[in-house]
C-alpha cells in the first residue's frame, strides 16, 4: 500500500488525506500546531470546492455553521451608506451554491471526516527531507526519522516542505503590496446581522462582520512595501494602531478591542508562483504550491480542488507518482494561473490606493444592483471553467459511513 506523508492539517491536507484514503492509499498527517486552529477570518465558499465538499457529505454541516450574508455595505466616516449591493448576485452567479463560513470551521469539518481513520501527528514538523530511490526519508522535530513513498506539502504560504525540497520562499513569492490582519472581539456593539460592512481610506480598509456567540470579526487590509513584517503580536498591533489610529467610523473603538486579543492573524498579501509543483517524490498542493492570496476569496476551494485532483490522479495511475504528478499539473496549472490574475485585480478593488480609486470602486459597486451588470463585471472570476474528473474511489462508501 502506498504511504503518503502530508504536512499541514488546514484545508488541503485533510481533503487530500480523505481522498487518498478513499482511493486505498495510506496517508499520514503531520501538523506543527498542537491542535486544529480556531478563529481566524471568514471565507466565501462556492464553485468546485463546494462540489467536492458535497461529495464528501459535508454540505449539511457546512450550511449549519455557515452564514448567509445579505448585503455588502460600504460606509463613510459616520457609518452612513456610500455604496453596496445585496449578495443575491453571488447566489445567482453560483446557482445558490454559495456560503460564508470561518476557515477554521471548514478545516474542522474536513478533519472530522478522517478523524480516527488517518494517523495524525500534532505538535510536530518536518525539519529534513532526503529523497531516496524507493522512498522519501523525513526527519520530524520530535518524532525522529520515518520513511514514506511520497511527501506532500500542504503547509500553506510559508511552506516548510517547499523550502526544504524546492528552495527558499523568496524564489517563489510575489508580494502584492498589501498586508492583511484579522481578529475577533466578543460583546462588540453595534451588531449588524448578515451585513458585511467596509470602511476605507486611500490605501487601507476595515471590514466588520457579525458572528455567532456574540462575536465580531474584523478584517484589515492596508498597503505596505516589501519591508520585513513584524512577527511578534505586540509589534503587529503597534503597526495597526499607527495605520488606523485617528481614522473615522469605528476605527478607534476597533483598536481598543485589538488590545486584549490573543489570536491575531497578520501577514503579507502574497502569491506563490512556481513553474512546477513537484520534484521527484515530493509535490505541493494548495497555498504551498500556488497561493492566490487571501484576498482572492477562493483559496480554500482551490486547495480542495488541488487535493482532490492529486488524489484522483494517483489513484488513476496506480500510485505511479511521476505520471500522476504530471497529469495533476497539466489539469490545474493554467486554471490556477487565471485565478491568480483575477486575485491581483481584486486586491486593488478592495483597498484602492487613491481617493479617486475609492470613488470609482464605489460607483462600480452601485451598478451591481442593475440586473446583469454583476455577471458582466465579475462573472468570469466567479465561474469555474475546470471540470472535475470522475475518478474511481473504491473505499469512499466505507470512509463516509465510518465518518457518520
Amino acid at each position: 500500500m502506498t504511504t503518503v506523508l502530508i504536512s499541514g492539517a488546514g484545508i488541503a491536507g485533510p481533503t487530500l488525506a480523505f481522498w487518498l484514503k478513499a482511493a486505498g492509499f495510506e496517508p499520514t498527517l503531520v501538523e506543527r500546531a498542537p491542535a486544529l486552529r480556531s478563529g481566524g477570518y471568514v471565507i466565501d465558499f462556492w464553485g468546485l470546492g463546494y462540489t467536492i465538499a458535497e461529495r464528501m457529505g459535508l454540505l449539511p454541516e457546512i450550511n449549519r455553521v455557515g452564514y448567509r450574508a445579505q448585503e455588502l455595505r460600504i460606509v463613510d466616516d459616520s457609518g452612513c451608506r456610500l455604496a453596496g449591493f445585496g449578495t443575491r448576485v453571488f447566489s445567482e452567479l453560483t446557482n445558490g451554491r454559495f456560503v460564508t463560513l470561518q476557515r477554521s470551521d471548514l478545516s474542522r469539518l474536513l478533519f472530522d471526516r478522517i478523524a480516527g481513520q488517518v494517523e495524525t501527528i500534532f505538535g510536530d514538523e518536518i525539519v529534513a527531507v532526503e529523497e531516496q530511490a524507493e522512498c522519501v526519508k523525513v526527519e520530524l522535530k520530535h518524532g525522529g526519522q520515518r520513511r514514506f513513498d511520497l511527501l506532500v506539502g500542504a503547509d500553506g504560504l510559508h511552506s516548510v516542505v517547499r523550502k526544504l525540497s524546492f528552495g527558499p520562499e523568496a524564489r517563489f513569492v510575489r508580494n502584492l503590496g498589501y498586508v492583511v490582519a484579522a481578529f475577533e472581539a466578543r460583546g462588540y456593539r453595534p451588531r449588524d446581522e448578515d451585513v458585511y460592512l467596509i470602511y476605507g481610506q486611500p490605501g487601507r480598509m476595515v471590514g466588520r462582520f457579525t458572528l455567532r456567540d456574540d462575536r465580531t470579526l474584523f478584517l484589515l487590509v492596508f498597503t505596505a512595501g516589501v519591508a520585513t513584517l513584524p512577527d511578534v503580536p505586540g509589534a503587529q498591533k503597534a503597526v495597526l494602531r499607527e495605520v488606523y489610529g485617528g481614522d473615522g467610523w469605528e476605527c478607534d473603538q476597533m483598536l481598543r478591542e485589538l488590545g486584549p486579543t490573543g489570536d491575531l492573524y497578520f501577514d503579507s498579501v502574497s502569491q506563490i508562483r512556481m513553474p512546477s509543483w513537484s520534484q521527484g517524490r515530493v509535490i505541493l498542493v494548495g497555498d504551498a504550491a500556488f497561493c492566490v492570496s487571501l484576498l482572492a476569496g477562493q483559496g480554500s476551494a482551490l486547495a480542495m480542488i488541488s487535493a482532490y485532483v492529486l488524489a484522483g490522479e494517483l489513484a488513476a495511475a496506480g500510485g505511479r507518482h511521476r505520471e500522476a504528478f504530471a497529469r495533476c499539473e497539466a489539469r490545474l496549472m493554467s486554471y490556477i494561473q487565471k485565478k491568480q490574475q483575477a486575485a491581483e485585480r481584486f486586491a486593488g478593488a478592495l483597498a484602492p490606493k487613491t481617493r479617486s480609486g475609492m470613488l470609482f470602486r464605489n460607483l462600480v459597486t452601485r451598478t451591481f444592483a442593475i440586473p446583469g451588470v454583476a455577471r458582466l463585471a465579475i462573472g468570469r472570476d466567479i465561474a469555474d471553467e475546470l471540470e472535475l474528473p470522475d475518478y474511481s474511489w473504491p473505499s469512499l462508501d466505507r470512509l463516509t459511513s465510518a465518518a457518520q
